[in-house]
């Protein structure tokens, strides 16, 4: 039995035959004999939407990406749907998207018939019975020419073809070239083939894997270790208008103010006071540009964070208002790890109002940080 499981467990599934099909709205839903959907959303007339269902239902649509919890949508210019005898045809006023009748295998192309992505294996799974869930997997077929970029904190070469990423937020100090994960994991990234460019969105949250013509230099892929498949074929066809594509689809950020565009110093890490105000002297001294000074871990008393060391710091108001005085914002760490520790109003606070996270099984998540153990 446990060999039976273990053998399951490796087997991938894939869409079957599509038996049945429907156009709701500037959405397009295709049913497969083995209860797999596909639903094509047509969010703008550069931006369709790839969702797949394993099981016959859809689970509630909402995205962390997007302010309203789903994508805004626009009026797309011109929109067609044909049914052909092995596939169905979308066409919009800059794309053409064929879905094939067998395995509902995807394919995207300009308007001037250039193939801009073209599924291998396309979405397919395999259950992983120690999580309890599917591991969601898309391949797509490598164009000619093709280089890949983005993905956010990758310290590796721009153009990211023949690697492999890991997108899983990271605590990783000291990192060199081809460290991976790190702290910043974006999953979005962009294509360029013959000055042509489109992004792809993986908008899946779960530990994600991307493999650009690393194992197999004529295929490309993605998943996650749950969730849905889940992603956004953005066309530019420029990468500008790839990148600006991709930020009215996830919305632009709050305009900042002026001094957060500036220059900031941070390092770990500036104490005891006299070494701040040292710092800030040599940057106005030396005419050099700087609107903000950081203050990592040490500023705190024994690493506890929303406290200051009063040897280091012994009047924080009084030198946060001098630094200001003399152009300067004072940026303090807050970390996420509170000291276990009964003495520590922050901790009893926090305790008392069940404002820890806690697992799954319900016990309170520990870990060992700067303080040592820690709640969060």
């Amino acid at each position: 039995m446990v060999n039976d499981l273990a053998a399951r467990a490796k087997q991938d599934a894939s869409p079957g035959q599509v038996v049945a099909s429907q156009q709701e709205g500037t959405d397009f839903l295709f049913r497969c004999d083995n209860a797999v959907q596909l639903r094509i959303g047509v969010i703008t007339d550069k931006v369709l939407r790839f969702r797949f269902a394993t099981e016959g239902d859809f689970a509630p649509d909402f995205s962390y990406a997007f302010p309203e919890g789903v994508p805004a949508r626009q009026v797309p210019e011109f929109l067609e749907f044909r049914e052909k005898d092995d596939h169905y045809r979308i066409t919009t006023s800059r794309l053409i998207c064929i879905v094939a009748k067998e395995g509902l295998k995807t394919r995207v192309l300009n308007r001037s018939g250039l193939v801009l992505m073209q599924d291998d294996k396309g979405f397919h799974w395999e259950y992983d019975y120690d999580a309890g869930n599917n591991i969601v997997k898309m391949s797509k077929q490598v164009q000619s020419g093709v280089c890949y970029y983005g993905l956010g904190d990758k310290p590796d070469n721009m153009n990211l073809r023949g690697r492999r990423f890991t997108n899983w937020g990271t605590d990783t100090y000291g990192y060199v070239k081809g460290t991976d994960p790190l702290y910043k994991n974006i999953p979005f990234y962009l294509e360029l083939q013959q000055r042509i460019a489109h992004g792809i969105f993986f908008d899946n949250s779960f530990r994600a894997n991307f493999d650009f013509a690393a194992e197999r230099a004529d295929v490309t892929s993605f998943w996650a270790q749950g969730g849905e498949m889940n992603y956004y074929f953005i066309y530019g066809p420029s990468l500008t208008e790839v990148t600006q594509e991709y930020t009215r689809l996830t919305c632009p950020p709050e305009l900042p103010p002026l001094w957060a565009l500036g220059y900031h110093q941070c390092k770990w890490s500036y104490y005891p006071e006299a070494n701040v105000k040292a710092i800030a002297q040599g940057f106005r001294e030396r005419q050099i540009p700087c609107d903000a000074l950081y203050l990592d871990i040490d500023y705190m008393d024994g690493y506890r964070c929303f406290t200051w060391n009063r040897q280091h710091f012994p009047e924080p108001r009084r030198m946060v208002r001098e630094l200001a005085e003399d152009g300067f914002k004072t940026i303090v760490i807050i970390d996420p790890g509170i000291k276990i520790d009964p003495d520590y109003s922050v901790y009893t606070e926090a305790l008392a109002n069940d404002y820890f996270y806690r697992r799954a099984d319900g016990p309170l998540m520990r870990g060992s940080v700067w303080p040592g153990l820690c709640n969060f």
